[in-house]
């Protein structure tokens, strides 16, 4: 147990080692300045390295054994439709609880209030903010949807991927440019800690159930359609809303 812990320390200081590197780097050297509250700053890292190691070992024990397990589960049991449902809502409820998410909808409605977009209240700001989130949530559980349906007939990604972000550059000249910038940050922030495992580990879980589907070729990519249409959905959004 103890050669197994000391193992996998090792590499989670491995994997953080290019940061601390960086930052006291350009600490010491480029603005020649002691690293402010140091203590806290080393007791920081300590609890970043144990919590990185402690989601990982999560990640490799719970999420991406249920993932692959549930998409074997669904396949077998040879229903499309349930299939595509369980994929809504998986990507729909870990996206609107994402963190990053209710940050960058909470921000976006107080700049719009500023602005004279939104009216300025709590009320107007929720409202707009919670509209942004759940806009954010369903194109992810599509995303996730389509992603399946690609495993299942087989459809090149890149037709998708290509077909997409050209909808995206034409739906950019139509969008108010208040909206614009939201809707690109958007696709960033569905990629989180938990959608990016669970819906990986499900992509690749199905692959490897569905005869004639390589898991490499096909079953990943759902995260790459997890980021592209909520881009989509959100410049739809602002085009609706501020009626342009």
């Amino acid at each position: 147990m103890g050669s197994l812990i000391w193992k996998k320390a090792k590499k989670i200081l491995r994997d953080l080692a290019p940061i601390i590197l960086v930052i006291v780097f350009f600490q010491v050297f480029i603005l020649q300045q002691p690293v402010p509250h140091l203590g806290q700053v080393l007791f920081g890292v300590v609890m970043v390295a144990i919590g990185l190691g402690l989601f990982l070992e999560g990640l490799e024990m719970g999420l991406f054994p249920i993932g692959e397990s549930m998409a074997g589960a669904f396949a077998r049991k040879g229903s499309v439709f349930w299939l595509m449902t369980f994929g809504f809502f998986l990507g729909f409820s870990t996206t609107i609880a994402e963190p990053a998410l209710i940050a960058i909808s909470g921000e976006a409605a107080e700049v719009a209030a500023e602005a004279g977009l939104i009216t300025r209240s709590i009320e107007g700001q929720t409202e707009y903010a919670m509209g942004i989130r759940l806009t954010v949530a369903v194109a992810v559980g599509l995303a996730v949807g389509l992603g399946i349906l690609r495993i299942l007939l087989g459809w090149p990604l890149h037709y998708l991927i290509i077909g997409g972000y050209g909808i995206v550059i034409l739906m950019t000249f139509l969008a108010p440019n208040e909206i614009i910038g939201i809707a690109y940050d958007s696709g960033g922030v569905t990629t989180s800690t938990v959608t990016v495992p669970l819906v990986t580990a499900f992509g690749v879980g199905l692959a490897t159930t569905i005869r004639h589907r390589n898991p490499l070729l096909h079953g990943f990519g759902l995260i790459a359609l997890a980021s592209l249409l909520p881009i989509i959905f959100v410049l739809a959004f602002g085009i609706i809303l501020f009626d342009r």
